[in-house]
């Protein structure tokens, strides 16, 4: 929906907080759901990748970014800081982080690529009945989840574990620093594999399969109870926000389908940004995914079913550094407008490994069917269906669990800024797909939106303003037809060279 200026910008204004995995940013929201122009404060920031799979992060650098960006946009909001009502967050989902008895960091915070984890896998799989923990947790057992990650930081850093009281996510932390108040919201806790998401619970048979006893969990709270207030040092710092309702975190896919207006079964959010993935709200119990579906929570009253993907706008990110284009390029245009798998490439777009719906952290990318004659464009091109296969198979799996007539919306810079892309998806998923504004940031929306009503100035999530343009994006048949024939294609050779789907094949003794 359009954004307003900080001169007409409704009061009561909120503070949204959305904590990304590639960028922090906050900015104000008005009465609305608006976004106020000229208010948001934005710093990137990059994981770490390392040879063997890490995946992480210093978590006192990114609080301190978490931090400029509160400063930025108050500055930024002048005089109307004084009409903020509320803050509200989400942060991306699965990191974990250990501290000990003073709050301070014992390890790196492992995000979700992390695939240091992945042998660990195995003996959980042993251990605990795959199908059996999936319908209680809604999680795969899988490396980007808690579990495995813990089997993995005791085998490889006891040391730190011996030193560690407790294991938060990052938003967790930020919170225990800035209110000393590190309770997760159910959101928050749903996305690390070891909630009961029926009972809303930690489950007691994944926590000492994990090796995690119940007190080096946090307490649990849900997205609507705000927490404490600041501590003295940021109360004095950000005075206007200091008797402020704070709420917590929570996961930023949820947040995304708030900010979509995709919180019912009507309305299925994508989202393509560094990563991708396809979500469904629905009241909980009221159907049964299959297991290579997870199921996440909004709250206590909703559910998040849902697939990710592994690999999005990132690997777009990577091929452009690799042929030394960007998306302004003229290889980039040139590739959109090519006829439907025209290439005679099939790409396998795994290089973070994949989640949905193969979960196999064996996966790597690969590009088959490159000739002397293959061009930069072909490359982009062939980069960018595969992507879309991705999409579609997690698509045909989730599409049963949403109302018929439902509709699909795009979110995500990576999907929002390329009208081809946006096209190519419609048509491999043979779906029409509506979209937000291109600037639109749908996490940190749905932050406000959910602040809004927590505070009591949205009567519920329904009730908010409806950012889907008029824009449509309408499949075309035959090139449906094309992209489902591409489909099976990187299907079979997918099957062919990671058959092993999540099974991981170690040594019977692995921890």
């Amino acid at each position: 929906m359009p954004s307003v200026s900080l001169a007409d910008a409704k009061a009561p204004l909120v503070l949204a907080i959305d904590l990304g995995t590639s960028s922090f940013r906050a900015l104000l929201f008005d009465a609305r759901a608006r976004a106020v122009d000229g208010t948001e404060a934005q710093h990137g920031h990059q994981v770490r990748s390392t040879p063997d799979g890490g995946a992480e992060a210093d978590a006192p650098a990114l609080f301190d970014l978490l931090v400029r960006c509160v400063d930025g946009a108050l500055a930024n909001a002048g005089d109307r800081a004084a009409d903020i009502a509320a803050v509200g967050h989400s942060c991306f989902w699965h990191s974990l982080l250990g501290v000990d008895a003073a709050g301070e960091p014992t390890t790196p915070l492992l995000i979700w690529a992390d695939k240091r984890s992945a042998p660990q896998v195995a003996g959980l799989r042993r251990e605990l009945e795959p199908a059996e923990t999936h319908a209680r947790t809604g999680c795969v057992l899988h490396s980007s989840y808690w579990p495995a990650k813990l089997r993995w930081l005791q085998a490889t850093a006891p040391e730190a574990v011996a030193r560690t009281v407790r294991y938060l996510s990052f938003a967790e932390y930020a919170a225990d620093r800035l209110q000393g108040d590190p309770r997760a919201s159910l959101s928050m806790a749903s996305g690390t594999g070891l909630l009961d998401v029926h009972r809303l619970t930690w489950d007691p048979a994944v926590a000492e399969a994990a090796g995690v006893p119940r007190t080096q969990l946090p307490e649990l709270t849900d997205r609507d109870l705000p927490l404490a207030p600041l501590r003295a040092p940021w109360a004095a710092r950000w005075g206007v926000l200091a008797g402020l309702p704070w709420f917590p975190a929570v996961g930023d896919g949820a947040g995304a389908n708030v900010g979509s207006g995709a919180v019912a079964p009507d309305r299925i959010a994508l989202t393509l940004g560094t990563s991708g993935a396809l979500r469904v709200v629905r009241p909980p119990g009221e159907v049964h995914p299959p297991t290579d579906v997870w199921t996440y929570r909004l709250d206590r009253d909703r559910a998040v079913l849902g697939g990710a993907l592994s690999n999005g706008g990132n690997l777009l990110a990577w091929l452009g550094g690799m042929l030394d284009i960007d998306f302004g390029d003229e290889t980039i245009e040139a590739a959109g407008e090519m006829p439907p798998d025209a290439h005679g490439l099939t790409v396998l777009p795994f290089l973070a490994g994949e989640r949905s719906p193969s979960w196999n952290d064996r996966s790597r990318g690969v590009v088959a069917g490159l000739t002397l004659a293959t061009e930069s464009r072909d490359l982009v091109r062939a980069t960018m269906e595969a992507v879309a296969y991705r999409f579609a198979r997690i698509y045909d799996r989730l599409a049963p669990l949403a109302s018929p007539g439902h509709e699909v919306v795009a979110n995500g810079g990576a999907i929002l800024r390329s009208p081809a892309w946006l096209q190519i998806v419609a048509d491999t998923l043979g779906h029409e797909l509506r979209t937000l504004p291109p600037d639109e940031e749908a996490s940190a929306r749905g932050a406000a939106v959910l602040a809004l009503v927590g505070a009591g100035h949205l009567p519920d999530l329904r009730g908010q303003p409806d950012p889907v343009t008029a824009t449509v994006y309408r499949p075309d048949p035959a090139r449906h037809v094309r992209y489902r024939e591409g489909l099976a294609r990187q299907s079979d050779l997918e099957a062919r060279l990671f058959p092993d789907g999540t099974a991981w094949d170690v040594p019977a003794a692995a921890p």
